[in-house]
């Protein structure tokens, strides 16, 4: 099979560029084809929201399974000339015709297999109008012209990588229930292995569609209608309760939220992440709060990277803040959430208390930081959360002028709900997933339901594109796919680089560690050689002996698992060179605009 068009064209575009001595541009994405989309608008004179177009675009045809324009996402751009952080925030909304108990009919919750993979799971999408919102707003390109590399990419084939052929391959069914994303991903019955060339031509008509016509050919007309059929989809096992709520109403009136980022401060230097409905920038500043009252990264006292001091730490911090996210933190333009009492100095120096660096916290509960509130309400009730989906997808860049982008899109589960909307080629999410299955709201305990299902509300996310800055300018963007885990990676990036003095590049390779539940069932890394270095068995045994769970049997090495894809890029405050690192879970690719210093210092 012949070379695709557009690696090709880059290639030599790239080569035959001439010599500038300042950068152009960086690229990190999780696919070498969606990182040469991104490429491609620096290289012909685009912003960085041109090219984070081009790459969300193109990631639709290259990781189907992971986002695209049936899902929706958060975009962080730093704008360079104002010094202005702002995120586009295209998260999936509940219909109007959602109610809070949809997925418990008569009060049991319906099994998550059969719900996540029928209509009533998929959430109005909102990739497309935030990506056009963003490119309106900040972007100097078109929506065509971004478009450009994903329809030669869909029209042309590409070569399926190792990583889409497993989630063919283990997707537990999912790409086999209905049977138009069946005929793409498995023709013949057969999944698509690595090595296989895949065109998607109706994928590609779609694309050239709302090239056209803009956004409005996705929210209304046939296609809006042949997204509210598909989503009427249900298992059988289901029946009439399993189809989903969407009306054209619900996809014609979808607006992208502009949002502030939540700043925070983390050892002198700024923090900027994602506010709810997404969890993420919350919890991860929630965390980083706790922890800055402990010496990380004094090897004197036992705090290196990968001590059992350190790693101890981390899985107390990460219990306290997950306790607090799991009742506190949801969509706050459906009801206010105490987003200020929860990293209130004070409130922050009463969880920190509880942690012992000598022993375990028997049960790590949620907290009532109502006391700092507004409008202060009862104390809640402890919930339980459901398991999230580790999909997803994260890149950065960064362009010529300085502006940046850290863009975290999903589709929720691999695959989402398995639905390829009928003659268009593109998946639809299952989202809604992300909502408690059981309402939560209780008013005699105070629990504000702040993530139960309700008419347009978004579901609580765990996405957390992020902005590392000093003095106010940045240094590091990066974020990371992985449900529930994303906020984790990204703690565990942080605090690479400012604690423990990593590379960008050092910082990604470095096994991560994870608690993502009060219960604190303990995940970590370290089954791949580039994961360095190891948390030994001897810290593994020492963390055992604290009592935390989820390592295995003492003597053995429990630390075996893959945890998120960090893409990151990185500006030198002192050079202006710019930078880029890509996380070895995933392909990650980094592409850089012109000459200048190693893509991955």
């Amino acid at each position: 099979m012949p070379m695709n068009r557009f690696l090709l064209w880059l290639l030599l575009s790239l080569v035959a560029s001439p010599l500038r001595a300042a950068p152009d541009g960086v690229v990190a994405v999780s696919h070498p084809a969606a990182a040469a989309a991104g490429a491609r608008m620096l290289a012909t004179g685009g912003n960085a929201v041109d090219a984070a177009a081009a790459v969300q675009f193109a990631l639709n045809v290259v990781e189907p399974q992971s986002s695209g324009i049936g899902g929706g996402g958060f975009m962080l751009i730093h704008l360079a000339k104002t010094g202005e952080t702002v995120i586009v925030d295209s998260r999936e909304r509940a219909p109007a015709a959602s109610r809070a108990d949809m997925f418990a009919p008569g009060g049991a919750p319906m099994a998550f297999p059969l719900a996540s993979t029928s209509g009533l799971a998929v959430g109005v999408p909102g990739t497309v109008r935030g990506v056009d919102t963003a490119l309106r707003r900040w972007g100097t390109m078109a929506l065509a012209d971004t478009l450009a590399p994903a329809i030669e990419l869909a029209a042309g084939g590409f070569r399926v990588n190792r990583f889409l052929a497993a989630d063919i391959a283990d997707d537990g069914g999912r790409t086999a229930i209905h049977p138009e994303t069946a005929a793409i991903f498995r023709p013949g019955g057969v999944p698509l292995a690595e090595g296989d060339w895949l065109v998607q031509p109706d994928l590609a008509r779609t694309l050239r569609l709302i090239a056209t016509g803009g956004p409005k050919v996705f929210y209304e007309g046939p296609l809006a209608r042949a997204i509210v059929e598909a989503q009427q989809r249900t298992r059988g096992e289901l029946g009439e309760p399993g189809r989903g709520r969407m009306a054209i109403a619900d996809l014609r009136d979808y607006t992208a939220a502009i949002r502030r980022p939540l700043t925070g401060q983390y050892r002198g230097w700024t923090v900027a992440s994602m506010p709810p409905p997404s969890s993420g920038g919350l919890t991860l500043l929630q965390t980083l709060g706790l922890l800055e009252r402990f010496p990380l990264g004094d090897t004197t006292q036992g705090y290196g990277f990968g001590s059992a001091k350190t790693v101890h730490l981390m899985i107390e911090a990460m219990r306290l803040a997950f306790a607090d996210r799991a009742v506190w933190i949801g969509d706050d333009d459906a009801r206010a959430l105490p987003q200020a009492a929860l990293l209130h100095p004070q409130y922050q120096a009463a969880r920190a208390a509880l942690i012992d660096p000598a022993r375990r916290i028997e049960q790590a509960s949620a907290g009532d930081p109502t006391r700092w509130a507004p409008a202060a309400t009862k104390a809640p009730q402890r919930i339980r959360s459901r398991a999230e989906s580790p999909q997803t997808t994260h890149f950065s860049i960064v362009d010529r002028w300085g502006n940046v982008v850290s863009y975290t899109s999903t589709i929720e589960y691999t695959w989402g709900a398995g639905i390829t909307v009928p003659g268009y080629g593109f998946l639809l999410n299952n989202e809604l997933t992300d909502f408690n299955f059981v309402p939560s709201a209780d008013s005699a305990t105070g629990n504000p339901g702040a993530n139960d299902v309700a008419p347009g509300r978004r579901p609580r996310s765990s996405m957390a594109p992020t902005l590392l800055l000093k003095n106010g300018r940045p240094v590091a963007a990066y974020g990371s796919p992985g449900g529930a885990t994303i906020i984790n990676s990204v703690l565990n990036m942080t605090l690479n680089l400012v604690d423990h003095g990593m590379t960008p590049g050092q910082a990604i390779a470095a096994p991560r560690v994870s608690v993502t539940s009060a219960a604190g069932k303990v995940a970590c890394e370290g089954g791949e050689d580039f994961m360095q270095p190891r948390l030994s068995i001897a810290v593994q045994d020492r963390l055992r002996a604290l009592g935390h769970v989820g390592l295995g049997e003492a003597g053995t090495d429990g630390c075996q698992g893959r945890i998120g894809s960090v893409q990151a890029v990185v500006v030198d405050l002192t050079s202006g060179a710019q930078y880029g690192a890509a996380d070895p879970r995933r392909e990650g690719t980094v592409i850089r605009v012109g000459p200048g210093a190693p893509l991955a210092p």
